[in-house]
């Protein structure tokens, strides 16, 4: 428990709460969450939850938690916890029913689908305020043109496709979402029966025509012109989650929207 320094005589002291009396969010009458904090009951130590109530299909949006870590607890209902291990790169998914619980490190990015209906949550945090960064702020507010530019998109289907997402989501979709989709059957894709036959047909029939005429012909031709000659070769590696990123696979030259930054040279190199 946090060090606390308030004095538990005084008739201000807490030890009980309503959490229907302080609402996070309400997307409607199946799908809410109410909060409890420090701010709510004033002798929690370094504790905190969210209460989350879901019907079949909808998601606690991708977000993370800068400054705690979250263990799920399924009361009712099925959920699958998702989350990216920012150590080994990979998508992880963990399916809960009543009892089980799923735990989420401090800042890793994270959401929870709901699959089945009536699905109800406990979110319990180690701090005495739980603080977040959502996925649909992060999309809403990175400019467009950074966005199209960094992972080399059309910058008119990058504004199109993120019009929609005006606010902060939380709970997703939208209810005035217009365009609606099934949620899908397998809320894992990485496990299941449909790996082979979405991996497949892409795979194997197109694989010499699609490459081979665009290999022989011209190499050179749609690689060079876009590397200056006085710019050296990559070989620094951008840090990226414990591992090496390298910057070519953000900026191909080949890429249709790539564009080359300008080079700045100091005084000596221009004399």
């Amino acid at each position: 428990m946090a060090t606390s320094y308030m004095d538990y005589t005084l008739p201000t002291t807490q030890f009980t709460y309503d959490l229907s009396k302080n609402p996070l969010f309400k997307k409607d009458e199946y799908n809410y969450i109410n909060a409890l904090s420090v701010n709510q009951l004033n002798t929690l130590g370094n504790t905190s939850l969210l209460d989350i109530f879901l019907s079949k299909g909808n998601v606690v949006e991708p977000h993370i938690h800068q400054n705690a870590t979250e263990l799920v607890y399924c009361i009712s209902g099925e959920a699958v916890v998702s989350l990216i291990n920012p150590f080994t790169n990979q998508l992880l998914h963990f399916q809960i029913t009543p009892g089980q619980t799923a735990n989420v490190p401090q800042g890793w990015w994270h959401y929870e689908v709901a699959t089945a209906d009536q699905t109800h949550l406990l979110a319990i945090f180690d701090a005495p305020v739980p603080e977040a960064i959502f996925g649909s702020d992060i999309l809403r507010l990175t400019p467009a043109n950074v966005l199209a530019h960094t992972y080399c998109l059309d910058e008119q289907k990058v504004q199109e496709a993120l019009a929609p997402i005006q606010k902060t989501v939380i709970i997703g979709p939208p209810a005035d979402c217009k365009t609606q989709t099934a949620p899908a059957s397998n809320p894992m894709p990485n496990v299941g029966p449909n790996i082979q036959p979405n991996v497949q047909p892409n795979t194997q029939p197109n694989v010499l025509p699609n490459i081979q005429p665009n290999m022989q012909p011209n190499p050179q031709p749609n690689v060079q012109p876009n590397i200056a000659p006085h710019v050296p070769p990559y070989v620094n590696r951008l840090p990226y989650w414990g591992t090496w990123v390298d910057p070519r696979i953000i900026h191909e030259p080949g890429c249709p929207y790539y564009t080359e930054l300008p080079v700045q040279q100091n005084s000596e190199e221009k004399a």
